[in-house]
Protein backbone atom coordinates (compact mmCIF):
# COMPACT_ATOMS: atom_id res chain seq x y z
CA UNK A 1 0.00 0.00 0.00
CA UNK A 2 2.78 2.41 0.93
CA UNK A 3 4.53 1.57 -2.35
CA UNK A 4 1.34 2.39 -4.30
CA UNK A 5 1.07 5.79 -2.61
CA UNK A 6 4.76 6.45 -3.29
CA UNK A 7 4.22 5.57 -6.98
CA UNK A 8 1.38 8.10 -7.23
CA UNK A 9 3.46 10.74 -5.46
CA UNK A 10 6.28 10.07 -7.91
CA UNK A 11 4.37 10.62 -11.13
CA UNK A 12 1.94 13.20 -9.83
CA UNK A 13 4.40 15.17 -7.69
CA UNK A 14 6.08 17.06 -10.51
CA UNK A 15 2.74 17.79 -12.14
CA UNK A 16 1.22 19.05 -8.89
CA UNK A 17 4.15 21.38 -8.26
CA UNK A 18 3.43 23.11 -11.58
CA UNK A 19 -0.12 23.97 -10.49
CA UNK A 20 -0.99 27.11 -8.60
CA UNK A 21 -1.84 26.64 -4.89
CA UNK A 22 -5.55 27.32 -5.53
CA UNK A 23 -5.59 24.71 -8.29
CA UNK A 24 -3.83 22.17 -6.07
CA UNK A 25 -6.29 22.88 -3.25
CA UNK A 26 -9.20 22.29 -5.62
CA UNK A 27 -7.66 19.03 -6.84
CA UNK A 28 -6.92 17.88 -3.28
CA UNK A 29 -10.50 18.65 -2.22
CA UNK A 30 -11.87 16.59 -5.12
CA UNK A 31 -9.58 13.66 -4.22
CA UNK A 32 -10.51 13.87 -0.52
CA UNK A 33 -14.22 14.04 -1.36
CA UNK A 34 -13.88 10.91 -3.51
CA UNK A 35 -12.02 9.19 -0.69
CA UNK A 36 -14.72 10.19 1.82
CA UNK A 37 -17.41 8.83 -0.50
CA UNK A 38 -15.60 5.48 -0.77
CA UNK A 39 -14.97 5.29 3.00
CA UNK A 40 -18.60 6.12 3.73
CA UNK A 41 -19.81 3.42 1.37
CA UNK A 42 -17.48 0.88 2.96
CA UNK A 43 -18.65 1.82 6.48
CA UNK A 44 -22.26 1.38 5.35
CA UNK A 45 -21.38 -2.08 4.04
CA UNK A 46 -19.66 -2.80 7.39
CA UNK A 47 -16.43 -3.93 5.74
CA UNK A 48 -12.78 -3.47 6.75
CA UNK A 49 -10.41 -2.06 4.10
CA UNK A 50 -9.20 -5.58 3.32
CA UNK A 51 -12.79 -6.61 2.45
CA UNK A 52 -13.52 -8.68 5.55
CA UNK A 53 -16.75 -8.05 7.46
CA UNK A 54 -16.76 -6.17 10.76
CA UNK A 55 -16.94 -8.35 13.82
CA UNK A 56 -20.61 -8.31 14.86
CA UNK A 57 -21.79 -6.52 17.97
CA UNK A 58 -22.10 -8.45 21.18
CA UNK A 59 -25.71 -9.24 22.12
CA UNK A 60 -27.34 -6.75 24.46
CA UNK A 61 -28.48 -8.05 27.82
CA UNK A 62 -31.57 -5.89 28.26
CA UNK A 63 -32.68 -4.94 24.75
CA UNK A 64 -36.27 -3.74 24.54
CA UNK A 65 -38.59 -6.04 22.66
CA UNK A 66 -39.96 -4.77 19.35
CA UNK A 67 -37.46 -1.93 19.04
CA UNK A 68 -35.94 -1.22 15.63
CA UNK A 69 -32.15 -1.44 15.81
CA UNK A 70 -30.08 1.04 13.88
CA UNK A 71 -27.21 0.02 11.68
CA UNK A 72 -23.82 0.06 13.39
CA UNK A 73 -22.02 3.37 12.63
CA UNK A 74 -25.06 4.65 10.73
CA UNK A 75 -24.45 8.27 11.63
CA UNK A 76 -20.66 8.13 11.35
CA UNK A 77 -20.79 7.66 7.61
CA UNK A 78 -22.55 11.00 7.07
CA UNK A 79 -20.70 14.15 6.02
CA UNK A 80 -21.65 15.74 9.34
CA UNK A 81 -19.18 13.49 11.15
CA UNK A 82 -16.82 12.34 8.37
CA UNK A 83 -15.10 15.59 7.38
CA UNK A 84 -12.84 16.55 4.50
CA UNK A 85 -9.99 19.02 4.84
CA UNK A 86 -7.91 20.04 1.86
CA UNK A 87 -5.02 22.39 1.39
CA UNK A 88 -2.54 22.94 -1.43
CA UNK A 89 -0.24 20.24 -0.03
CA UNK A 90 -2.56 17.75 1.67
CA UNK A 91 -5.96 16.12 1.72
CA UNK A 92 -7.42 14.67 4.94
CA UNK A 93 -10.53 12.62 5.73
CA UNK A 94 -11.21 12.43 9.46
CA UNK A 95 -13.92 12.12 12.06
CA UNK A 96 -14.93 15.42 13.62
CA UNK A 97 -15.96 16.51 17.06
CA UNK A 98 -17.16 14.21 19.79
CA UNK A 99 -17.25 11.08 17.64
CA UNK A 100 -13.49 11.17 17.04
CA UNK A 101 -12.73 9.35 20.30
CA UNK A 102 -15.43 6.74 19.77
CA UNK A 103 -14.23 6.13 16.21
CA UNK A 104 -10.64 5.72 17.44
CA UNK A 105 -11.76 3.13 20.00
CA UNK A 106 -13.32 1.03 17.23
CA UNK A 107 -10.56 1.73 14.68
CA UNK A 108 -7.83 0.37 16.95
CA UNK A 109 -9.83 -2.02 19.15
CA UNK A 110 -9.25 -0.15 22.43
CA UNK A 111 -10.89 -0.38 25.85
CA UNK A 112 -13.58 2.13 26.77
CA UNK A 113 -16.51 2.58 29.11
CA UNK A 114 -19.93 1.64 27.81
CA UNK A 115 -21.63 4.60 29.52
CA UNK A 116 -20.35 8.13 30.01
CA UNK A 117 -21.25 7.98 33.71
CA UNK A 118 -18.80 5.22 34.51
CA UNK A 119 -20.04 1.70 34.36
CA UNK A 120 -18.69 -1.35 32.62
CA UNK A 121 -15.36 -1.13 30.77
CA UNK A 122 -15.23 -3.21 27.60
CA UNK A 123 -12.58 -4.02 25.04
CA UNK A 124 -14.11 -3.31 21.65
CA UNK A 125 -13.42 -5.38 18.56
CA UNK A 126 -11.17 -3.83 15.94
CA UNK A 127 -13.29 -2.39 13.13
CA UNK A 128 -11.22 -0.34 10.70
CA UNK A 129 -13.42 2.61 9.82
CA UNK A 130 -10.81 4.47 7.78
CA UNK A 131 -8.08 2.99 5.61
CA UNK A 132 -7.01 2.20 2.09
CA UNK A 133 -8.55 -0.92 0.64
CA UNK A 134 -7.71 -2.96 -2.40
CA UNK A 135 -8.01 -0.71 -5.43
CA UNK A 136 -8.52 2.56 -3.51
CA UNK A 137 -5.15 3.96 -4.55
CA UNK A 138 -5.79 3.12 -8.18
CA UNK A 139 -9.21 4.74 -8.07
CA UNK A 140 -7.74 7.88 -6.53
CA UNK A 141 -5.13 7.98 -9.30
CA UNK A 142 -7.93 7.59 -11.86
CA UNK A 143 -9.83 10.45 -10.19
CA UNK A 144 -6.77 12.71 -10.40
CA UNK A 145 -6.24 11.82 -14.07
CA UNK A 146 -9.93 12.35 -14.80
CA UNK A 147 -9.89 15.81 -13.23
CA UNK A 148 -6.74 16.76 -15.09
CA UNK A 149 -8.10 15.44 -18.40
CA UNK A 150 -11.34 17.36 -17.88
CA UNK A 151 -9.38 20.53 -17.22
CA UNK A 152 -11.03 21.07 -13.82
CA UNK A 153 -7.68 21.27 -12.04
CA UNK A 154 -6.24 23.74 -14.54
Amino acid sequence: MKADLDDIAGWAGSFLQQLQPTQRRKLMRAVATELRRRQSKRIAEQRNPDGSAYEPRKPRLRARAGRVRRQMFGKLQTSKFLKVQAGPDSAVVEFAGGVRRMAAVHQFGLRDRVNRNGGLEVEYARRELLGFGEGDVGRLADAVLGLVAAGEAL
